[in-house]
């Protein structure tokens, strides 16, 4: 299943596309595949991500302990890189690969991103190389910080990509809610409400704002295939 920044879907849909069962934040090489991570900027959401230099960057905060019956509050210890007995978590296995681009050892993982926009609803962000890792303090306990970066010349060297995704940028989180309601949940063309899509109505590469509710309209996948047949 080809999926597109910008792709809306539910969760077993997101599932599906990934050909996995995600039911955790962070997923690194899960059966050897691609790693995926599922991020929120909402209001209330248990970890601080951020998006930073115009929707290019990702900061990604590591995820905590298991909430357990008689354990500690997840929130009130640090961040763990390793098992009791020694095996890396999903914080670790992350951090190495980090670690490994940094020191040249390898090349930047590739990650799939997802974003919840409201509960039900996720959106792609698109692929992004894992490049930095870090640890700061917050609220007295040792956080994990990943830095990704969209990797923009994937969709570059793809020929089959629409024409305005070589140079997009994710739409703001804030936008993609705005838009969402306003638009109902439907296509603006048919009101389907399957096979979602995000798009700029002017396309990126021709000028067109992600920032703006504006210009990032709701279609379907049927209407926004005809639109980029239209694009030249």
């Amino acid at each position: 299943m080809r999926i597109q920044p910008g792709d809306v879907f539910s969760h077993a849909d997101m599932c599906h596309a990934e050909g996995l069962s995600l039911q955790r934040g962070m997923n690194f090489r899960p059966g050897g595949r691609r790693s995926v991570i599922l991020m929120s900027l909402r209001k209330g959401s248990p970890y601080a991500d951020r998006i930073e230099d115009a929707g290019q960057t990702l900061i990604y905060e590591g995820h905590d302990i298991p909430q357990t019956k008689r354990g500690p509050s997840p929130k009130s210890v640090d961040q763990p890189e390793f098992s009791e007995k020694g095996t890396p978590q999903a914080n670790g296995r992350f951090a190495q690969a980090a670690r490994d681009f940094k020191n040249g050892r390898a090349p930047a993982e590739l990650v799939n991103v997802y974003e919840k926009i409201k509960v039900g609803i996720w959106t792609f962000n698109g692929v992004f190389r894992l490049v930095d890792v870090w640890q700061e303090t917050a609220e007295q306990r040792q956080v994990f910080k990943f830095k990704l970066v969209l990797a923009d010349d994937l969709e570059e060297n793809d020929p089959a990509a629409r024409p305005d995704l070589a140079h997009n940028r994710m739409i703001p989180s804030a936008v993609k809610l705005e838009v969402w309601q306003r638009d109902e949940g439907k296509c603006t063309m048919c009101a389907s409400t399957d096979n979602l899509h995000f798009d700029h109505i002017l396309p990126f590469s021709k000028g067109g704002s992600s920032l703006l509710a504006e210009n990032i309209q709701l279609l379907c996948a049927r209407h926004n295939l005809a639109k980029s047949d239209r694009i030249e």
